[in-house]
């Protein structure tokens, strides 16, 4: 009989989203009739379709496929050069210098964010914000290792920042934040990169909305706090983007400078684990995604990328509204596509959930599948159509 791995038993049973997908399909099938109007705001999913730039790329690296003289088989597990490259210069039109040999392509930060605790010993303290990504927590505890929870709340506007009461190993940072659309300012960062050094901790900053912070004034990168390089791994992804959620495409920065000693005295570097993890475990991003990305990358693919994240943020306006006429207090809709409330009339989230389905057939997500600090607190995301945005906020403005 096989030994398993019981931390398995410490998850729970059903992810958050496929609850959700569980009790929306369980209203549409007691009440057929009302199927067709269910609006969704939930997940985190896009509903404009890849950029001209993106399909006419798409196509163009399909037709080099198709002749032998331009076709790829197994790419580089890192990535392909131009695609690295594209990533540094990305950065560096943001003011941020990123070394395209410490990029690694992948097909998702999901993935990448999961995997990379298996870099650490599961002796370390595993620091994260509540409310958080249940991805965070999740592989972690599979993975069993000790984790501690740092407390976001309307106090400090859902930004936690160091308490040195608490050792801790490796840090989850989101900036903006999922779930609260909540954005750290330089400051902020620098205090958390100062703690990190001084604790020789590990800073794991997933800045996969960066593209949606709309004030200059804000940081879209953890390497915009000095000495970053030295303590952090940054995270990215064009699923929100570029619209990549079905096309798959993300990219994981691991700076040379983040050296550890090991308990032999050997000194063990972050990027080259990493880079023998991939190569061991990743066989690379097929190659017509990664040319469709680098196109996404330039200046002219990210201006198409700007006129659909435009479109979202129009949502997130008209939601934000609609809360502010209500009375209903809430972060994030400015640099963040997500709007994060608290549930009217002392309503628990999941009732709240099941309340918005049952009388307005929308939905949302439920905010205490992000931690304690959401069982009152409710999500709704800005990334549906303009027309199904302003039919779920007038029916909601009817219901509460």
């Amino acid at each position: 009989m096989p030994k398993l791995n019981e931390n398995y038993l410490n998850v729970q049973d059903s992810y958050l989203f496929a609850e959700i997908a569980r009790r929306v399909r369980t209203y549409e099938e007691k009440h057929p009739d009302k199927a067709a109007s269910v609006i969704r705001l939930g997940i985190g999913d896009v509903t404009r379709p890849l950029t001209a730039g993106a399909v006419a790329s798409l196509h163009e690296a399909v037709e080099m496929q198709a002749d032998p003289e331009t076709f790829k088989g197994y790419g580089p597990e890192q990535g392909y050069a131009f695609a690295r490259n594209a990533v540094a210069e990305y950065y560096g039109r943001n003011g941020v210098k990123v070394d395209p040999d410490d990029v690694f392509i992948s097909d998702g930060a999901k993935s990448d964010t999961g995997n990379i605790t298996e870099l650490f010993s599961k002796d370390n303290v595993i620091l994260v914000p509540d409310p958080v990504y249940p991805v965070y927590v999740d592989t972690n505890t599979m993975d069993g290792k000790q984790i501690a929870y740092m407390n976001g709340t309307e106090k400090n506007d859902f930004l936690p920042m160091p308490d040195n009461s608490v050792k801790a190993d490796i840090i989850y940072l989101c900036s903006p934040n999922n779930p609260t659309g909540a954005c750290y300012n330089r400051e902020q960062l620098q205090v958390w990169v100062d703690y990190a050094l001084e604790n020789e901790a590990v800073i794991l900053f997933d800045s996969a909305y960066e593209a949606f912070v709309s004030q200059p004034e804000l940081p879209r990168s953890i390497y915009e706090a000095e000495g970053a390089e030295k303590c952090a791994i940054e995270f990215c992804s064009l699923s929100k983007t570029a619209g990549f959620t079905g096309t798959r495409f993300s990219y994981t920065v691991v700076p040379k400078e983040l050296v550890f000693t090991a308990s032999n005295g050997q000194i063990m570097s972050l990027r080259d684990m990493w880079n023998r993890r991939q190569s061991t475990k990743f066989n690379g991003t097929p190659y017509i995604i990664q040319y469709a990305a680098a196109a996404v990358l330039s200046e002219e693919g990210m201006k198409e990328c700007m006129e659909n994240i435009s479109y979202y943020m129009e949502n997130a306006r008209m939601i934000a509204e609609t809360l502010r006429r209500k009375g209903i207090s809430f972060t994030g809709g400015v640099n963040s596509p997500y709007i994060w409330f608290k549930c009217p009339n002392g309503m628990e989230s999941w009732e709240f959930f099941d309340y918005l389905l049952e009388n307005a057939q929308v939905v949302g997500t439920p905010g205490a599948g992000f931690g304690v600090n959401g069982k009152n607190y409710f999500r709704l995301t800005s990334f549906g159509t303009h027309e199904n945005t302003k039919k779920a906020m007038e029916r909601f403005e009817k219901l509460l």
